[in-house]
């Protein structure tokens, strides 16, 4: 095959340079070689930042694709070590322990990588997720999610300067964890996306990555275009706004848990400028709510999209999604959208969808047991009359268009056919399913879950 060779040139004959960085004061060395090699497969079209991304190419409903990492054994040596160093040793699993908090990524490496017979040079490719990461690496599972940067190596590389797949310069790669229908991260994205929401574009493939012993099967992997790349460059009008992936307890909203750490710029970081998530916290919590719910209400929509709010907060009730904002701090997205200088909602991370799920489980359609003070988004807003009608216009219209029971139905049959024998063929030590069987069995669960939703809303709005 073709990468072989590449690979072969690499390891035969090239100069072998050294490039390190620095994480919690630890020096992590990443080797780069071969400087002087020829992106002979680079055109326009599948390598340069000339082209719109390709959609049609890289999110292809009705294919599963395949992608090839070929990364060198020092180099893959580099990733086991910093993992072990962030999270310990490969296989320890710590049962009851909990997830390790960090502040610090896992290391980029140059990787070649291989898409229908085409090679993209040097892409940095690294590990990423939370407890997608980290639960499965403790159990001594590869099947790990990445996230991919094309022009990441640029500085050491410079015939990738600017380099694109088909467009797109940052992409992950998803390992559905939890999911043993592989369908959840898909078909969440398909829902929000039938409904007219702002959400990254998602596709299946299969992976192969070359360590240095030929091609290992990793599974079938959920393609998941990055927020900060493309989505807000192609769904607004404009990615010059602050996006922003709030994280810890400011995420919740809860009044006076306001910090810069807890919302992680991802675009102007070099501006110190949060006074747009500041004007959220005091219109939330303004004393108005309960003295003047007008006043309230045209504050609060002076800084916030409530209308996508509430669009998205219904369809991820009406769906199930636990790991999300009213049990989690984490998992969306905040867009300061420069068409109307408000904040607009963005889903992120569905993979723990479409079920009851844990911490409490999936919140009631009516919040009864959303905690009181924790939530306020969710809490404040469906207190008002007038943001409740809206809110409950949506549930009703979420079960009569895109989680409609026959058009959800024909949905799963059609992805459980595509991905099935990917799927159910994947091998020990890179799956989370424990037989074939649990592939059918959580397709099953789906279609029931669907309909069971169904009817939990026509219950809830009668």
């Amino acid at each position: 095959m073709k990468y072989l060779f590449f690979s072969l040139l690499t390891v035969m004959g090239a100069m072998v340079l050294i490039s390190s960085c620095s994480k919690d004061d630890d020096e992590i060395v990443v080797i780069t070689d071969d400087e002087d090699f020829i992106a002979a497969d680079w055109t326009v079209e599948t390598h340069s930042n000339d082209v719109d991304p390709n959609f049609d190419e890289v999110f292809d409903n009705n294919a599963v694709k395949r992608l090839d990492f070929v990364i060198s054994a020092e180099n893959w040596q580099v990733m086991l070590d910093d993992m072990t160093d962030l999270y310990g040793p490969f296989g320890s699993f710590r049962g009851g322990g909990g997830l390790v908090s960090s502040d610090e990524d896992p290391v980029f490496v140059p990787a070649d990588v291989y898409y229908n017979g085409i090679q993209w040079y040097k892409v940095g490719v690294r590990f990423k997720g939370n407890s997608s990461l980290q639960t499965p690496w403790g159990q001594g599972i590869l099947k790990l999610s990445f996230k991919l940067d094309f022009d990441e190596f640029e500085d050491d590389y410079p015939q990738i300067d600017n380099q694109r797949f088909y467009g797109f310069k940052k992409l992950s790669l998803k390992n559905n964890y939890n999911d043993e229908s592989f369908l959840r991260e898909k078909v969440v994205s398909d829902i929000y996306r039938s409904a007219g929401m702002v959400v990254s574009h998602t596709a299946f493939y299969t992976l192969y990555v070359d360590y240095g012993d030929g091609p290992q099967y990793f599974g079938l992997y959920t393609m998941v275009e990055e927020v900060d790349d493309t989505v807000i460059d192609t769904q607004f009008s404009s990615d010059d706004g602050n996006l922003y992936k709030p994280t810890g307890s400011g995420a919740s909203f809860a009044n006076g848990t306001f910090n810069e750490s807890d919302f992680d710029k991802k675009t102007n970081e070099d501006e110190a400028d949060w006074s747009d998530i500041q004007a959220l916290f005091s219109a939330l919590h303004n004393s108005s709510r309960t003295t003047d719910a007008q006043s309230w209400r045209t504050d609060l929509e002076a800084v916030l999209e409530t209308d996508v709010f509430l669009h998205y907060l219904a369809i991820n009730t009406v769906i199930q999604n636990w790991d999300s904002y009213g049990r989690m701090t984490q998992n969306y997205y905040l867009y300061n959208d420069p068409d109307n200088t408000l904040l607009s909602w963005i889903p992120w991370d569905h993979n723990e969808a479409l079920q009851e799920g844990n911490m409490g489980g999936a919140l009631n359609l009516d919040f009864s047991d959303l905690q009181a003070g924790s939530w306020p988004l969710i809490e404040y807003l469906y207190a008002d009359e007038v943001y409740k009608a809206t809110y409950k216009n949506y549930v009703a219209e979420t079960i009569e268009g895109p989680f409609e029971v026959n058009t959800m139905q024909a949905l799963y049959n059609k992805y459980a056919a595509l991905v099935e024998s990917y799927a159910t063929s994947e091998v020990s030590g890179y799956t989370f399913l424990e037989s074939p069987g649990d592939f059918q069995q959580a397709i099953d669960q789906l279609k029931q879950h669907v309909s069971d939703r169904t009817a939990a809303v026509l219950n809830y709005l009668n």
